[in-house]
């Protein structure tokens, strides 16, 4: 019974001392098990910074927008990314209602925002209000065509520089059966005796345009004062729509020729008389003196000037409206005189 409990004793003590070692083993494993997963956990730690890369990619596309938005106005003109944008991009351009009616600045304009990255707001009126926006400082260059109008805004300092651009020719156009009988006449001052003798309606511009104050001068070469005539009528209105309401009422009335090959389509009005000297119709640019105002845009204007006597646009120029017309509207003459273009 002794040497049973003595055995027993050992026996117990040494399975206590194999257990208190299978508990070490055990813990040194769990220990060494924690450890490995965390090897593996790294990895997941520096998955993170894969999650941040969408804040990445954000970060454009915050920027985005104002690209877009930059771009959107010289967008319309399809700048060329080449060009650097200029300090001041925004001008303004007044010039006769004769090159916007005949399509010849939707032409223009985009190419040269293109080349430049100017950005232009073209206001189209007659002449003489183009020159009035230059006086006032309201308009940056002039593209127009009233030559004794323009000599005296040049003497009067209103402008800087003033450049021949191109010419083409003033006709008289009016109903088929034309009543005043003016079809196979030569000279304009003859043909508006005429009109007058016969009572027939004339329809005038009266907005002091180049074209307004070529008529005047013709009616005044003829001896005649139409003001007050029940038959002499005035528009105050720009070429196109003038055009438009002596086809309506069947009157005569004096044209550029680009405008009235552009509208001829719409309108029940014939070409009666040209080819007289006096009708000779002729185009300068004009950069406005910056003096006029801090808000004018000199570079912009001198830009403009450039091109339009630049022989790609000159050469644009001699071959506009040839493919539907069968002939071009404007001729170019940026290098002639007025004298070369027998100007009276």
């Amino acid at each position: 019974m002794a040497f049973s409990r003595q055995t027993s004793g050992k026996t117990t003590r040494n399975f206590s001392l194999i257990g208190m070692s299978l508990l070490t083993l055990i813990l040194v494993l769990t220990l060494f098990a924690g450890c490995g997963p965390s090897t593996p956990t790294a990895p997941a730690t520096t998955a993170p910074p894969s999650t941040t890369q969408p804040p990445t990619t954000t970060a454009p596309a915050t920027t985005a927008p104002p690209t877009t938005t930059e771009a959107s106005p010289t967008a319309t003109a399809s700048p060329s990314p080449t060009v650097a944008a200029p300090a001041n991009p925004n001008m303004i351009l007044a010039t006769t209602t004769s090159t916007q009616d005949s399509g010849l600045l939707d032409v223009l304009i985009p190419l040269f925002q293109e080349k430049t990255g100017y950005i232009v707001k073209t206001v189209a009126v007659g002449s003489g209000a183009a020159m009035t926006m230059g006086e006032r400082g309201e308009a940056d260059v002039l593209l127009v065509h009233a030559p004794p109008s323009e000599v005296k805004f040049m003497e009067a300092n209103h402008g800087i520089d003033r450049k021949l651009v191109m010419h083409n020719d003033f006709i008289i156009v009016g109903p088929e059966g034309d009543p005043a009988g003016i079809k196979e006449m030569t000279s304009a001052v003859e043909a508006l005796k005429k009109i007058a003798d016969s009572g027939s309606i004339f329809i005038s511009r009266g907005d002091n345009s180049g074209t307004d104050q070529l008529e005047k001068r013709l009616w005044t070469t003829s001896g005649i004062d139409p003001k007050g005539q029940t038959w002499y009528q005035e528009t105050g209105q720009g070429m196109g729509n003038t055009l438009t309401i002596a086809s309506e009422k069947q009157g005569y009335t004096i044209t550029d020729r680009a405008t009235f090959l552009a509208r001829q389509g719409t309108l029940g009005l014939v070409n009666l008389l040209e080819g007289d000297p006096v009708l000779l119709n002729i185009y300068h640019v004009i950069t406005v003196n910056p003096e006029k105002s801090n808000l004018i845009n000199p570079d912009g204007a001198n830009a403009f000037a450039d091109f339009m006597v630049s022989p790609e646009v000159q050469e644009i120029i001699s071959k506009f409206g040839v493919d539907k017309y069968g002939e071009p509207l404007f001729f170019p003459d940026a290098d002639k005189t007025e004298a070369d273009l027998g100007s009276v």
